[in-house]
């Protein structure tokens, strides 16, 4: 493993702008890059559904050995924002930060970096392995957009990998949640707040009552919701007549979920109809949840890799979503690998050379125990 080459590799990537939904720079650095590892590479139409400034790269590399279950890894090329101009710098406590006013993007490009590093290593050495697929996806970080809309007909793994979790290498995300988002506008009647407010109904005084006859926050060990955003209203004398709420539902348990958003479109509505007035919910569950234990192929392959650069595996339940939620979905069993990353999403960001360093053995011992398992199976 180089990892001096990696660590540069690390540096190009993150100056590389890609703030999420503007890809175009970095999908044909990637691609290239790709290809000249001997990947066949496709890059897929769905940016003209996301209007993404690319599509999700699929990259195939043929393996040498044909009982191998075919295996896949995945990392997204978007960043959040502020994340142009980025200048990494490496610091005398072994942590990488950004020099400047942004992030430092190692969310997600110490996966994309480990990963190629990985590849060209397992390329010069000449060691025999199963079928591998890349898929980095664009638009992860505005929704996990293009993993939704990717063709998943150009996938053929057994299962994978999304490289894309903070905590020190050897974390295995094994269960995420089911992901809702509601969509509730609340309709009162307007009137004049001075002249004759008993004629009007307030808007936000029916939002208010319904939020707080809600189950917030912490509902149990499975499951979270939240109310995000509360718009409405014109002038303080006018009484308001619409308010628009945009809130989110999250649970492990497919049915707590489902219980969780009938109980708030429940308090939206019945508090309505109470006071004058009426509520209309937009529910719909956007990612699915998975769950996997130790006795699943995908999670024993990751812990014996794991054991085999000296770490210890730990298995972890996530609170958040990622791709490996969509490509659950898909069909495709997915957990996900912790990075080493810290404190992502902030201008605090910082990515500790040690921990790059290991991802990038622990993904070559993926595949290793991949390849080996499959052949002591025959």
């Amino acid at each position: 493993m180089n990892y001096e080459r990696m660590l540069e590799e690390f540096y190009e990537l993150v100056k590389i702008d890609s703030e999420t939904l503007h890809e175009e720079q970095i999908v044909g650095v990637l691609k290239e890059k790709m290809e000249q590892m001997g990947f066949d590479v496709i890059e897929d139409d769905s940016k003209e559904r996301t209007g993404h400034g690319a599509g999700n790269l699929i990259a195939t590399m043929k393996g040498s050995l044909p009982d191998a279950d075919p295996i896949y890894f995945t990392s997204h090329m978007d960043t959040v924002t502020p994340g142009v101009g980025i200048e990494p710098v490496l610091k005398e406590d072994g942590f990488i930060y950004s020099a400047g006013d942004t992030i430092l993007g190692a969310d997600d490009k110490a996966g994309l970096a480990a990963l190629f590093e990985m590849m060209r290593t397992l390329k010069e050495s000449g060691e025999a392995h199963g079928d591998i697929q890349f898929v980095i996806t664009a638009g992860e970080e505005s929704g996990l957009v293009g993993a939704r809309e990717i063709d998943n007909s150009l996938m053929h793994a057994k299962y994978g990998y999304a490289v894309d979790s903070d905590g020190k290498v050897g974390g295995i995300v094994t269960a995420a949640p089911y992901n809702a988002k509601l969509k509730t506008v609340i309709h009162g009647r307007t009137a004049h707040a001075g002249v004759e407010p008993e004629k009007g109904v307030s808007a936000i005084t029916i939002a208010a009552k319904s939020v707080a006859a809600m189950n917030l926050g912490r509902i149990d060990s499975e499951t979270t919701a939240n109310i995000g955003t509360f718009s409405g209203g014109q002038a303080t004398n006018i009484v308001c007549d619409e308010v628009n709420i945009l809130s989110e539902a999250r649970s492990i348990n497919y049915e707590k979920l489902q219980q969780q958003m009938e109980h708030m479109v429940k308090a939206f509505e019945e508090t309505a109809e109470k006071m004058g007035g009426s509520a209309e919910t937009d529910a719909r569950i956007m990612s699915p949840g998975f769950r996997f234990d130790e006795q699943d192929e995908v999670v024993q392959v990751a812990q014996q890799a794991i054991r085999a650069i000296g770490r210890t595996p730990a298995l972890l339940t996530s609170g958040g979503g990622s791709d490996g939620n969509i490509f659950n979905g898909h069909g495709f069993p997915t957990v996900t690998l912790s990075v080493g990353y810290e404190k992502i999403h902030t201008k605090d960001e910082r990515m500790p050379v040690e921990e790059l360093n290991k991802l990038a053995d622990l993904l070559l011992e993926i595949v290793r125990t991949a390849a080996a398992r499959r052949k002591n199976d025959q």
